[in-house]
């Protein structure tokens, strides 16, 4: 087994954004955050602030992870500054999970962010 990052297409990015803002939504009123019939604008609205340019707004790399031909997931990597990253979102879809999709995908994401001068990545894990 071995995975690929592509750059996410549009009708990637707009299946990626409708599962991503929805899920969002569901875990901010999990947490308390938001309430229900806010959840969804907010989520939209934060997501728009972030991706102003959807899959081409600077300086945010969105990834499709395959397996060949199959798409196991995604990844975004955000440039933060000249030197450092972060992780907004990574999700191997359900199907793909305990197989260790997830860990060849950090190695993918290290190698993409050295070649556009990062050194440092941050993310943070949520538990569920």
């Amino acid at each position: 087994m071995a995975v690929r990052l592509e750059k996410m297409n549009a009708d990637e990015y707009q299946h990626y954004l409708s599962y991503t803002v929805k899920h969002y939504a569901e875990e901010q009123i999990k947490s308390g955050n938001w309430e229900k019939q806010e959840a969804i604008s907010k989520a939209t609205a934060e997501h728009e602030k972030l991706l102003p340019n959807g899959e081409k707004t600077e300086n945010n790399y969105l990834f499709t992870i395959r397996d060949g031909q199959q798409e196991v997931g995604m990844i975004w990597l955000a440039q933060i500054s000249a030197e450092k990253g972060f992780i907004y979102d990574i999700n191997i879809w359900e199907g793909n999970r305990g197989k260790g999709y997830g860990k060849l995908a950090m190695e993918e994401i290290e190698s993409a962010a050295k070649k556009i001068g990062l050194k440092k990545i941050g993310l943070h894990v949520f538990t569920q």
